[in-house]
């Protein structure tokens, strides 16, 4: 295997392990514990480690080493407010003639894979700097999403009625069930922001 490819293998490790929810807001990540975790040595996990802070999903104290960052309410409702706005800005970017995705594309467990619901935005805008942002933005509400699942009842209900609107309802109804379903989660952060501490 060439290092490029051990670079991908263990950053991809590594990005799966920060964003499963596995681990509390603010821990120390041990490059050694990685490197070991992983079979690879110690530099493809740093390099990984400052290329996920480049993504803002890690934090790097000086001194300190890396972190996961810390979750406030008030940062969680700016991420879930960003979000909102996005997807809104995604729908009217949407060609009129945009290729549409049948709910029953979706996977079989949406709970388990939100970012594919959310996936189909960024895919009918056509546009690769929208699909890379809608990324960001996944990846940086991955764990407040395990979180969602300890806290919030009948996600996959909600996802599914989301889904089946974005096939069926015209862009104004898409734009309303995209507010009702961040104004659940806005109203629910110190919830979420106390789940996401109290795993491990």
């Amino acid at each position: 295997m060439n290092s490029g490819a051990t670079a991908d293998r263990v950053y991809d490790a590594v990005k799966r392990r920060l964003l499963s929810g596995e681990l509390l807001p603010g821990e120390r990540l041990d490059p050694n514990r990685f490197a070991d975790e992983f079979h690879s040595s110690k530099t493809p996990v740093r390099d990984a480690l400052h290329r996920l802070s480049g993504e803002r999903l890690v934090d790097t104290r000086p001194g300190q080493g890396f972190h996961l960052p810390m979750v406030t309410e008030p940062g969680l409702r700016d991420l879930y407010i960003w979000n909102a706005s996005l997807l809104r800005l995604l729908v009217g970017n949407w060609p009129r003639d945009a290729a549409e995705r049948a709910h029953t594309d979706l996977p079989a467990d949406l709970t388990r894979n939100p970012s594919a619901l959310f996936a189909i935005f960024a895919v009918r805008t056509g546009k690769d700097e929208f699909i890379r942002q809608l990324d960001a933005a996944n990846d940086r509400l991955a764990t407040a999403r395990v979180a969602e699942s300890l806290v919030l009842d009948g996600l996959e209900a909600e996802a599914r009625a989301f889904a089946v609107a974005l096939d069926r309802a015209p862009r104004g109804k898409i734009l309303q069930a995209i507010a009702s379903y961040h104004r659940r989660r806005l109203r629910a952060v110190a919830e979420l922001v106390r789940a996401m501490y109290l795993r491990g």
